[in-house]
């Protein structure tokens, strides 16, 4: 301890006696001024760290705690707090419900979740938002589901936000959303909170949608039900970042990570544009060495992936590298040599978190490295080819993949505006009919991503060109390909299902789209 009366003036100015005896000035030219040593264990606490708050650890102090209710008196939980949570286990993911009853036990309202993706699993928060625990929600991805139902219906007091996977980390780096306490599933962790994706019984793979909540939130909690020995290596989340670890039974079942979706798809119709759709990527000039490619992981998408790489194979292509989401799909295009690398933001089946755990060449990226439009070069800006589907695309080349044809919410933008901005050819590929509507429209019902981000439009019927892309439009009139323009299409759709009938809403605004970068593209509202 200092006490006042060691303090004393020598001519030199003043000088202080530290802990340990020696007379240490207050201020040394050349250096600044000074903080004198007070002891070993006497400087911690809550301190700053650039515009992060962190809780200093002491040797020998225990991060590991009994239960989620402790968790929940360590990090001082209230009303109006905001909670984040990531979706790698997808609809198998249990610890959203764990945490959030164990919040509602306790009579607190007005929570905010931030979540990167929501799944039919997580119905009991719409329990949540009729009674005011839940107040706001901030997502990535929702699938449809009673969650996104709730919220078209206006039961959430707030507005829903609905980010992208690169605008999510984007807004927490920048302070734009400030996390109180981000809940980690953890696959694997050992006491002092280092975490892992493909150790345990619930292995999801990579962990990347959590690593900004890791670095920014106030408190970061490590939720896992396999406690390792101290290092649970490999390490993909540090005990650094973390400030408290709980077991409990199961963070959730992994076999929740595969759904339909993320299959080739059999439908003929869905075949045959991916057959027009790798064509139209061969006669633009980019199946070729070096060629960097992602596709969705949705059905017609993956099946442009196997036509390419049917290609690449006759070629003798040797690919850069394949991103995104990674199935299996693109673990077998790694390991039969047609990409030397993968740089996977989530693992979308039981393959795919297996080649993440054992072969070096599949990378994980956090989100704010995979889409970040503001940090210092995001992987979607080294993307050549970008496959992705629409709900609805207007003749603008403005896509919808938020709301369905009942204007319920049923999708967020996920990947989808962060990677048609950063790649070369952004490639929409949709049966240009769905459930009897017409997926041309005059104009979408609420945009995701801006036409102008937006190159081509693949359907079973022709292909249209964005006009601003006309080296794309040369390059294409020497093939014997369908090309028409997006009115064309249009018209053809009407003509075969007539015009949709306009959706009626309410006033109330019961989400709000934000684009990568912060700004609001669009709204959507309460549908009649």
């Amino acid at each position: 301890m200092i006490f006042s009366n060691d303090h004393k003036y020598n001519g030199r100015g003043i000088e202080m006696k530290n802990a340990v005896g020696r007379e240490i000035p207050e201020y040394i030219e050349g250096y600044g001024k000074t903080k004198p040593f007070m002891g070993a264990f006497e400087n911690y606490g809550e301190r700053q760290r650039a515009s992060v708050r962190l809780r200093s650890v002491k040797p020998g102090e225990k991060k590991l705690l009994d239960t989620i209710d402790q968790v929940l008196d360590k990090v001082e939980m209230k009303d109006g707090m905001t909670v984040s949570f990531h979706h790698h286990l997808r609809n198998g993911d249990y610890v959203i419900n764990l945490v959030m009853a164990a919040i509602a036990r306790r009579g607190i309202k007005d929570i905010h979740v931030a979540s990167t993706g929501i799944f039919p699993i997580h119905e009991p928060l719409v329990e949540h938002m009729k009674n005011g625990v839940v107040t706001g929600i901030s997502v990535n991805y929702i699938s449809p589901g009673p969650v996104a139902k709730a919220i078209s219906q206006g039961f959430l007091k707030r507005p829903a936000v609905m980010m992208s996977h690169g605008g999510r980390p984007r807004a927490i780096e920048s302070g734009d959303l400030h996390i109180d306490v981000a809940f980690i599933a953890s696959p694997e962790a050992d006491a002092y909170g280092n975490i892992n994706g493909v150790g345990g019984k619930a292995s999801c793979g990579t962990l990347s949608y959590a690593v900004a909540d890791a670095i920014y939130a106030d408190k970061v909690v490590a939720v896992t039900d396999t406690l390792s020995p101290y290092p649970a290596c490999p390490i993909d989340i540090t005990q650094d970042f973390v400030d408290y670890v709980v077991v409990v039974d199961s963070i959730g079942d992994a076999t929740g990570i595969v759904s339909g979706t993320t299959k080739v798809t059999s439908d003929p119709v869905g075949l045959k544009i991916a057959k027009i759709a790798a064509k139209v990527i061969d006669a633009c000039g980019y199946i070729k060495d070096e060629l960097s490619f992602q596709t969705g992981a949705g059905g017609t998408s993956l099946a442009v992936a196997a036509e390419v790489r049917k290609i690449m194979k006759e070629k003798g292509v040797i690919g850069s590298f394949g991103a995104g989401g990674i199935t299996g799909y693109f673990v077998d295009m790694l390991t039969e040599g047609l990409f030397r690398n993968l740089f996977d933001v989530q693992c979308f089946d039981l393959k795919a978190v297996a080649s993440y755990r054992d072969n070096p060449r599949h990378q994980a990226m956090s989100g704010s490295l995979y889409g970040n439009p503001h940090d210092k070069g995001a992987i979607v800006n080294n993307l050549d080819v970008m496959i992705l589907g629409a709900t609805e695309i207007d003749v603008g080349f403005n896509v919808n993949v938020v709301t369905g044809s009942d204007g319920v919410i049923m999708g967020a933008s996920g990947g989808h505006n962060d990677t048609a901005a950063g790649s070369k050819l952004a490639m929409v590929v949709t049966n240009l009919i769905k459930g009897r509507l017409p997926v041309v429209k005059d104009k979408v019902t609420t945009v995701t991503t801006p036409g102008e981000t937006i190159d081509v439009l693949v359907t079973e019927r022709g292909i249209a060109v964005n006009p601003l892309r006309q080296d794309l439009i040369e390059k294409l009139k020497a093939t014997d390909l369908n090309i028409m323009t997006i009115e064309e299409l249009k018209t053809i759709s009407e003509s075969m299902t007539g015009q949709a009938e306009p959706i009626e809403f309410n006033d109330r605004v019961v989400a709000v789209v934000e684009y990568r970068d912060g700004t609001v593209i669009d709204i959507v509202r309460q549908p009649k």
